[in-house]
Formats: C-alpha cells, structure tokens, sequence
C-alpha cells in the first residue's frame, strides 16, 4: 500500500486549525479529497462527514473516527491584554505551556500567540515558577500584537468565546516517525481516506461506511449520525503508548476495555481473527483515562456491536508521535477485515 498520499493528506490536516467547535476548515479540506476520489460524503446537520463505499455483497461496517482536536476558547480578557482560556478536551496544562497557537475572532481574522503562565520568567520569579501548579488560573495566551491593556485587545476584534487552536507543528522524519499535535485523531481520519482508495479499486465483500465526527473531544460525537443499517461499529483512535501497556507506535492495538467498559467481545475476536490472516503483530490493551466515539454511540442508544482499535500514539495529548508502521497496520487490519466478514 503506497502511503505517500496519507502522510501528505495527514500532514495537510495536522496544520488545519480544528479544535472542538470549529472544525469546518478540516472537514472542508477533507470533502475535497474524497471527491478528488470520485467519493461524495454527506454532511449531517451536526457537523460530522460520512462516505461509503459500497461492497459486492450484503453487509455494511461502520468505520467511526473524529478530526476534531483539543483546543482552548477565550474564556476572558485580562486587564494586561492577555488572555484567560477554557480548555476544549482533557489536557493537563503544562502540556500546552509555551506553544504558539492562534486566535480566531468572529470577523475571522487570525492573531498569532503564546500560552505562558503568569510567573514564566525564572529571572523575575525563581523557585516560585518552579513550585507553580499548572492549571486554568496560572495560564494566559500572550499575543503577537502590541497590547496593554484589554482595550487594546478588544480593539484588535478578540472577544470572550473566540476559538483558540493549538500550533500542530507536524514533522514526518526521515526514519517515518510522525511528530505533531492532534494525531489523535486525524492520524484515523487519514488511513480512513486510504482505505477507501484500497476499497475503490478492489471492493469488499460488505459496504464500508466512514463516520468522522466533530465533537468527540467533548465526549459525544458519535452520539447521532451513524448509519441506520450498521451491522458492525469499529471506532478508530488512538491507541496510547505507555509505561504498563503493551501498544506501539510501530503496530495497530485493539482495545478491549476503556473508562465507558468493555467492548464486545465477539467482534474484538473477528479483529483478532482478521490480524492473524494478514500476518499483524495486533497489540491488545486496556485504557483507564479513555472514551471513544464508540462509547458515546452505545451510550446514545446505538444498537450494534463496537470495537476500537488505532494506531499506537506516544505522549497521548501532548505533543504526540507515531510511525508509518502503525498507519499501515491500521489500515491493512481495516482491510482484512472487511475482506474477510
């Protein structure tokens, strides 16, 4: 499989502000591709893009995967001018301190900054920026422009409820390691549109449908918009690499319990059947601190199996890592088991 054009989509995706909410210019980027394919997606009133690519007999799998990212909002402006947030998706703060990010204003201008907190100078504070708990109330976004005051800020058309997005700072090294914020998930989205490119030229046995969704960062994003005849729901995430886990950035994990509980366990063996013909090194892991689009659909009603599996992701909400190994892994479990249902 030649993956030359999903590290190119993923990179392109990676660099596309997408935080929870504002999510419209990643989905746009992604219509585009799939109708380069001769694929046309649908919208939901919700946000989220869905495509399917129809199989040669009967039986339809859902791929269910999200492009919304962490982000932060204005929360207020501080009478320095800078800026207070409100997180977007479960990060700890001191993962974003010091990261350039943007603000995008109602008018949809774009202003550059930084997140620091309010003692970041160890010149002027001392032991007492190191003593410091990151949290909410210690952090600011420091603009690129020349403001003293909130007057000033307010001036330049910020305002409470702007979106803040994050820079992703995507890197392909020469070794195949992808660095950047926010592969969790468009590391999914991305093997989704290469696995549909497979699908078209050799269709499967059962219709493949694809669900990306744009709240799930938020704990409800496959809450609606999953096709009504899915027999089977596979969400696709990030599989987190770790101390005590058996993921890899090199290889595809299903994950077989998270923090919503166990997935079903009768498609999590179809899985595992379907790695051991495709010759896959499948890693099985369990999550404690984690919920999928999976979660939210079962939680919503959804009647059908589910299952997650992704590709291994080190550093899970921080500036994050994986490998060409675990893209291809992902897509070729995906394929064998649409092939071999």
């Amino acid at each position: 499989m030649n993956l030359e054009p999903t590290l190119d989509l993923l990179v392109r995706l990676l660099a596309t502000p997408s935080p929870t909410g504002f999510t419209e210019q990643a989905v746009a980027l992604l219509d585009t591709e799939l109708r380069a394919l001769g694929v046309a997606p649908a919208r939901t009133r919700k946000g989220a893009l869905t495509w399917e690519v129809p199989g040669t007999g009967k039986g339809h799998v859902t791929f269910s995967g999200h492009v919304d990212t962490l982000g932060a909002m204005v929360k207020a402006i501080k009478p320095s001018g800078r800026l207070r947030l409100w997180a977007l998706g479960g990060y700890d703060w001191a993962t974003v301190e010091g990261e350039d990010v943007r603000v995008h204003t109602q008018a949809g201008r774009e202003l550059t900054g930084t997140v620091v907190n309010v003692r970041q100078s160890t010149h002027v504070h001392g032991p007492a920026l190191r003593e410091l708990k990151r949290e909410a109330a210690v952090m600011e976004v420091r603009l690129d422009e020349r403001v003293v005051s909130d007057h000033d800020t307010q001036a330049l058309g910020v305002a409470v409820g702007d979106f803040v997005s994050f820079d992703a700072r995507p890197r392909v090294t020469p070794a195949g390691y992808i660095k950047a914020r926010h592969l969790d998930n468009k590391a999914a989205v991305a093997v989704f549109v290469a696995v549909t490119r497979e699908l078209l030229a050799r269709p499967a046995p059962v219709t493949a449908a694809f669900h990306v969704t744009t709240y799930e960062e938020v704990g409800h994003g496959a809450a609606t918009g999953i096709p009504p005849h899915t027999d089977e729901l596979i969400a696709v995430d990030m599989a987190a690499v770790g101390e005590g886990q058996t993921s890899s950035e090199h290889h595809v994990t299903l994950c077989v319990a998270d923090g919503g509980g166990p997935y079903d366990h009768a498609l999590g063996g179809r899985l595992r059947a379907a790695a051991t013909r495709a010759g896959l090194d499948l890693r099985v892991d369990i999550y404690p601190y984690y919920a999928s689009d999976g979660t939210a659909a079962w939680r919503a009603g959804g009647d059908y199996p589910v299952a997650l599996i992704g590709p291994g992701v080190d550093a899970s909400h921080a500036y994050e890592r994986t490998h060409v190994d675990a893209l291809r892994a992902t897509a070729e479990l995906m394929l064998a088991h649409l092939r071999g249902a």
